[in-house]
């Protein structure tokens, strides 16, 4: 029987999945077998047990400037410094954002209608808080909309506002600039809180949850609703007089300090990096259990086996473990920020575990040569598709795109013109019947839709979701259709133990494979046409424009 050694541990090529449809890829054959039988879901559910222990040591949160978030650093840490990795701890400061009270969106006249947060609208991230009963007035409106995204321009310009009535609200559209500059425009021109509304084209419809950034700071309300509603108010001030009344009840901590955990092999070239991320933060609302504890959970058993497996790497693994992912991206852009040119080049690529156990899951590959979406990594990031979908296919596993769209911490690399790709089980988006046939779950429940992971950004993101508040009924009915893999001793959880089992074995794959790799994942080794340029509309869970 042949053998392959990764260091000093050696593995048989019984199960050899190799992986060489180009140059390109930049990946040799690699048995990654034994890793991946070591890095088991019970293990990784173990692991996201002690984060709830955690959360509930700290009032229910994981959230970065938190006790629990700090607790998570210091248990990883000691965890990583035991197996032998150089463990770093960077500290940085954020801006923190949470709501207080349930925000209040209402039209007055005529007709009065009390929009439901959470379905209706959003406090956007990052807003002030305020509580105004005023008039509403339209600026610079595109409807209908263009037949093409970012086609409206309202409130992008000073200009936008000539006329504005000092105290009025403003109903604005979104497109073409960030709706940071919107809001500060309406603040100068007098506004007392701000109405966004989704643009119109398809994709563009749905209630937007948008964030401001945390560098902005006017004290107003501002809210993000759907098209159908910012378009009715639109029709309705075509024939008069529209009052508004909206209520935000906010808190924003400046300077907050966190950390970033960064844990290296002590091996391997140290110009051709590999690196591995997961955020730890959760949101403040719960413990973050799928989002993201199964994506740190995953990145500390595999580093953990690696060790265990004796495996001397090729090239230097550099796992990460970001905070403030959940403040937008603010962990791994700081470090990146940090890094010299040198030390930005040596990075050979980027791969990001988000969400990686959602309960009601489908295995997302990230769209690296942007043939499904349109927007592209870095050369090298389809090689990474590549190696995640030839894997999935080995493995008789259905598999589909998902866009590089600034959602998550890949968006710091890849506006660097590092290389980048990763796994992605599912968030907020409801799962089509189509998805079902290939991945199994449920569609609809009870006549509604399903979302990928019901408890998204809930306290019910939980080792406990249905004692945390989630519904009793549709939890059971995921588990059915699962064949049990909701459980954990005898407890429903908001994690899929298939879908983590089958995606960290994925991820162990990738970053073997990349660690024992001989080539350059982008061939020439150069940045793409993109870096420096912020790619996508998002920034993490919410949109930036």
């Amino acid at each position: 029987m042949k053998q392959y050694r990764l260091g000093f541990g050696i593995v048989a090529a019984t199960a050899l999945v190799a992986l060489t449809t180009s140059t390109a890829n930049a990946a040799v054959p690699a048995d990654t077998s034994e890793l991946r039988e070591a890095v088991t879901a019970g293990a990784i559910m173990d692991h996201l047990a002690e984060f709830q222990d955690i959360a509930d040591a700290n009032g229910g949160t994981r959230a970065s400037g938190t006790g629990g978030y700090d607790d998570s650093i210091e248990h990883l840490s000691a965890l990583l410094e035991t197996a032998g990795y150089d463990v770093t701890i960077q500290d940085f400061e954020f801006n923190s954002f949470r709501e207080l009270s349930d925000p209040v969106f209402e039209r007055v006249s005529p007709n009065p209608v009390t929009y439901t947060p959470g379905v209706d609208f959003y406090t956007a991230e990052y807003s002030g808080s305020g509580e105004i009963t005023a008039p509403l007035q339209a600026v610079d409106l595109s409807l209908p909309p263009g037949a093409d995204a970012n086609t409206s321009t309202s409130g992008c310009e000073a200009a936008d506002f000539t006329g504005f009535t000092a105290g009025n609200i403003a109903l604005v559209q979104r497109g073409t600039c960030d709706f940071a500059v919107k809001a500060a425009n309406a603040f100068d021109a007098g506004a007392v809180g701000v109405v966004i509304f989704n643009e119109g084209q398809e994709g563009r419809q749905e209630t937007l949850s948008a964030t401001l950034g945390d560098q902005f700071g006017d004290p107003i309300p501002v809210v993000g609703t759907s098209f159908a509603i910012g378009d009715e108010l639109a029709a309705l001030l075509a024939s008069g007089p529209v009052s508004i009344r909206l209520m935000t009840d906010t808190l924003i901590s400046l300077n907050v300090p966190t950390q970033n955990l960064i844990a290296e092999t002590p091996t391997g070239r140290d110009d051709r990096v590999v690196m591995a991320g997961a955020h730890l933060d959760s949101v403040a609302e719960g413990p973050g259990i799928e989002d993201n504890g199964t994506g740190s959970a995953a990145l500390l058993e595999i580093a953990l086996q690696l060790d265990e497996l004796e495996v001397e790497p090729r090239n230097k693994v550099r796992f990460a473990w970001w905070g403030a992912e959940e403040a937008g991206l603010v962990g791994s852009q700081y470090y990146v920020d940090s890094l010299s040119k040198r030390e930005l080049k040596d990075i050979e690529l980027y791969l990001n575990f988000d969400m990686i156990g959602s309960p009601n899951f489908v295995r997302f590959v990230y769209d690296g040569d942007g043939s499904a979406f349109g927007i592209r990594g870095p050369s090298g990031s389809g090689a990474i598709e590549g190696v995640f979908e030839d894997y999935f296919e080995s493995q008789g596993l259905a598999s589909e795109p998902t866009a590089f769209d600034g959602r998550s911490d890949y968006d710091a690399f890849i506006t660097a013109g590092i290389p980048a790709g990763g796994l992605f089980t599912g968030a907020e988006d409801a799962k089509t019947a189509d998805q079902v046939a290939d991945y199994g779950g449920l569609a609809t429940f009870e006549g509604a839709s399903v979302s990928y992971d019901p408890c998204y950004h809930q306290a019910c993101d939980s080792m406990d979701p249905v004692g945390d508040g989630a519904n009793a009924a549709l939890y059971q009915a995921l588990n059915v259709a699962y064949g049990g893999a909701l459980e954990y001793r005898g407890i429903i959880t908001n994690v899929n133990s298939q879908a983590l089992d089958e995606m960290s074995d994925a991820a162990a794959h990738a970053i073997l494979t990349y660690a024992m790799s001989t080539g350059s994942v982008n061939g020439a080794g150069k940045a793409a046409p993109i870096a420096g340029e912020k790619v996508g509309d998002r920034l993490g869970a919410h949109y930036l424009r």
